[in-house]
């Protein structure tokens, strides 16, 4: 895990000058650290930014402490995973990853509300197709049994009426969101904020 060091250091030379308590804390890989209009996305939410490029769910699961020990947040959205089977992971290692997070944020802040982000469908990875709806679906199925988690689909959503990846909502990498892919995002994710 040491070549994520110089960003989780980052992420903690940042609280020392935050300013604020958040409210709502986005934790995840590149999809989460990119998305620039976040606190305009969810001006009423106090929200925080702690995504770290290239991070898998192992990666989030193992800094977890590390990361999260300034704050006392209302909730927490996350989303990772992709890069661990883009890293060649298998589904049933993910899931395990994303047990271990539940148990972590459970330690530390009981039953806080969480929302994890499922996968999303990249062109880029559109050959792992089937272990993106398999891990989905293991995690959304390990969700239903936890009364402060809620799974949100974007995975469905971010498909053409051929049911395959809409290009409009990614840049030229196929891998990472474009402005309208974050419009759509914060769209979905705001539905389920607002009803906390």
């Amino acid at each position: 895990m040491y070549w994520y060091e110089d960003e989780v250091t980052g992420l903690e030379k940042d609280n020392l000058k935050l300013g604020y308590d958040p409210e709502v804390i986005f934790y995840g890989s590149s999809s989460i650290r990119l998305w620039g209009s976040l606190k305009e996305d969810f001006p009423e939410k106090k929200v925080l930014n702690l995504g770290f490029g290239g991070s898998t769910l192992a990666a989030c699961t193992w800094f977890f402490e590390r990361i999260m020990a300034p704050y006392q947040p209302k909730a927490i959205v996350v989303y990772a995973g992709d890069n661990d089977l883009g890293d060649g992971r298998h589904p049933e290692e993910v899931f395990i990853f994303f047990q271990q997070l539940t148990t972590n944020v459970k330690r530390r802040y009981g039953d806080l509300p969480c929302y994890f982000i499922s996968l999303k469908p990249s062109p880029s990875r559109w050959d792992l197709v089937h272990q993106f709806e398999y891990t989905n679906q293991l995690i959304e199925d390990e969700i239903g049994k936890y009364d402060n988690w809620s799974f949100i689909d974007i995975f469905t959503k971010m498909l053409d009426g051929s049911g395959k990846p809409r290009t409009d909502l990614y840049i030229e990498d196929g891998l990472h969101l474009s402005k309208k892919g974050y419009q759509l995002w914060k769209e979905i994710v705001n539905s389920f904020l607002i009803s906390r």
